[in-house]
Formats: C-alpha cells, sequence, structure tokens
C-alpha cells in the first residue's frame, strides 16, 4: 500500500485497514513459526504497511503535513587547503643517507660476496 492511498483513506477506513493487517500479521507470525509460511517478504511488507498507517494518523493528528518539510540551508563554500610546509629537519637529528630498501639490498650482495 502506497502512502498515497493512505492519504486518501478516512480516519475509519485507516483503522479497518490497520486492524486487518495486524490480523494478518498474526496469521503469519504462526505460519512462520510452524513452517508453513510461503511468502516471507509478505511478513516485511505488513509490518511496513502497518507503520505507514500509523505514521500517517499520527501526522493528521499533529496537523503536520508531508509536504511540510524544512529545506536544506545551501552548502557553504569551501576555503582552499593551505599548502603543505616543507619538513624541517629535527635540531641534532642525523641526515638520511639510504633508504630501507637500499640497505636491505646492500646488505644481500654482501651476503653473497
Amino acid at each position: 500500500m502506497k502512502a498515497a492511498q493512505v492519504r486518501g483513506l478516512t480516519e475509519d477506513q485507516r483503522t479497518d485497514e490497520l486492524i486487518k493487517l495486524k490480523k494478518e500479521q498474526f496469521n503469519l507470525r504462526f505460519q512462520a513459526a510452524s513452517g508453513q509460511l510461503e511468502n516471507t517478504a509478505r511478513v516485511r511488507q505488513i509490518r511496513r504497511d502497518i507503520a505507514r498507517i500509523k505514521t500517517i494518523a499520527r501526522q493528521g493528528a499533529s496537523g503536520v503535513s508531508a509536504t511540510a518539510v524544512k529545506p536544506k540551508p545551501a552548502p557553504k563554500p569551501k576555503a582552499e587547503p593551505k599548502p603543505k610546509a616543507e619538513a624541517k629537519p629535527k635540531a641534532g637529528a642525523k641526515p638520511k643517507t639510504k633508504s630501507a630498501k637500499a640497505k636491505t639490498k646492500a646488505k644481500a650482495k654482501a651476503s653473497k660476496s
């Protein structure tokens, strides 16, 4: 059942539909428990239809319409990222001479000789 169809119903019709769906949900639960349930997707449909009817009924009671949604604010312009500063060597740190890969290659050559 679509939300537009539910909105087209009167309050009494919504109540009757809700009772009918709850009875069907009860029967489906018993079928599932006894292993006789053929269409397992129907359980999900019923659960969502019940929620849809309750939601629309609550909206009608509180006077909230489905179209009264707050508009989203305009997105803020993104600031340009700052350029990264070059890494400065720490005071007293030794300068790097060889990479780890180069060191392993040098050790491998030395062990062959």
